[in-house]
């Protein structure tokens, strides 16, 4: 039994990745990969990233595993690029791209691209998780755009290298909004991003941006709940199959000073709006087929808000880096506090502010090699009506990761 397991999941990792290795030996020219693997601690109502989860709750407990395997196979013609990365981890083998892409013969900076990639959202969405500073992406980011990609189609403009608004980009596009998983419904989702991005000097570097995502949720039941006051109500839609609206306002910025102390990064991102979910969750929809007719996949209509900030100062010309980072997310700015989980007002524990302080350190032993330190200490909206969130809820967790990129 055990041989036999054994060679099924070989034969599944071969199926997977004998097309890109063959697409390898015929011509290649853009190879990357990295594995991240970790050791996380948990206090015992914490949630870990890697293992399973807490087999004594209220007990602090540890995990360790694969974060991320990743390896990414690209091949650029000039004009032309395909490009395909596949994802492998202890929870299985999947993708992430997988996205052709055509660029202007005249400028070359002007590109559309096709397929599943990185949404224009923002600068963290696109922003490798390879190189980033903490473990995983903002809170709002997760919930937001799970898998940070989206099957769809994208223009990006920019003017000629010599220009004076050369320094300018716009990316526009249309998505399933599901994620990397098949779509599901008739409705496409625009996602904007005008940004910009200039050297200082010799001295540093700044960006700006600004997003607008305009789409919509769909809704498999008859009824559906929108905010009024402090409350939802509910409303009779007639008919299953509705649609609800889903629009974010996003600001980013970043800065980046070199000096004798070292290179210093700030970064700070912010974005508000409207957000359809579920009564027990307000993440954004990455299923693979369309959800039943059930009291529990009702959606709920929730303004909402989430930012959060980085500092990182790299020490002098050592290896090593510090980490600061705030991380905010109110899923549903309507409702505080105790108005939370009040009778007849159909709010729940989905609706309760978290932040998050992360304090962590890097060590760069070279170009291929990053040690990675960092702890979050988790906080959470507390109301006496919703059970286990009276008070705040003890949920902090160690990361201790080692990460190979190549």
């Amino acid at each position: 039994m055990v041989q036999t397991k054994t060679f099924l999941g070989t034969f599944t990792l071969w199926l997977v990745f004998s097309p890109c290795l063959l697409y390898a030996q015929e011509g290649v020219n853009g190879l990357s990969s990295y594995i991240q693997g970790q050791y996380q601690y948990g206090q015992g109502d914490a949630s870990l990233k890697v293992g399973d989860t807490n087999e004594n709750p209220g007990k602090g407990f540890n995990r360790m595993g694969i974060r991320r395997g990743r390896v990414k196979f690209e091949y650029s013609d000039g004009i032309g690029t395909g490009a395909v990365q596949i994802e492998a981890n202890d929870r299985g083998v999947g993708f992430r791209d997988l996205y052709i892409g055509l660029k202007d013969p005249w400028l070359g900076r002007n590109w559309l691209m096709a397929g599943i990639f990185s949404r224009p959202f923002g600068y963290e969405v696109s922003y490798s998780t390879s190189a980033l500073e903490s473990p995983e992406r903002a809170t709002i980011i997760q919930y937001f755009f799970p898998d940070e990609r989206d099957l769809g189609a994208m223009l990006t403009l920019r003017t000629d290298a010599a220009a004076p608004l050369n320094f300018l980009r716009l990316d526009a596009g249309i998505f399933a909004g599901n994620s990397i998983n098949r779509e599901t419904d008739n409705r496409k989702d625009f996602i904007g991003r005008l940004s910009a991005q200039k050297k200082a000097g010799n001295w540093g570097e700044w960006g700006l941006g600004i997003s607008y995502y305009h789409g919509s949720v769909y809704n498999p039941t008859t009824e559906a709940y929108e905010m009024r006051n402090h409350a939802f109500v509910k409303l009779d839609k007639g008919t299953t199959g509705t649609f609800m609206k889903r629009e974010y306002l996003g600001f980013d910025g970043q800065l980046s000073l070199s000096t004798g102390l070292g290179t210093t990064t700030l970064r700070a991102e912010g974005l508000f709006g409207m957000q359809p979910g579920i009564a027990g969750s307000s993440r954004s929809p990455n299923y693979s087929s369309r959800p039943g007719n059930t009291p529990a996949n009702a959606l709920y209509e929730r303004p909402f808000l989430g930012y959060f900030f980085y500092f990182v100062q790299d020490i002098g010309a050592s290896p090593f880096s510090v980490v600061l980072k705030y991380d905010v997310y109110d899923p549903n700015t309507r409702v505080k506090g105790d108005e939370v989980g009040a009778e007849g007002s159909f709010t729940s524990a989905t609706d309760l502010w978290q932040s998050t302080i992360g304090i962590g350190g890097i060590y760069t032993f070279n170009k291929h090699i990053r040690f990675q330190a960092y702890y979050e200490i988790n906080k959470n909206e507390t109301s006496r009506w919703v059970e286990g969130y009276e008070s705040d809820r003890k949920d902090n967790v160690l990361t201790v990761r080692l990460q190979y990129k190549f």
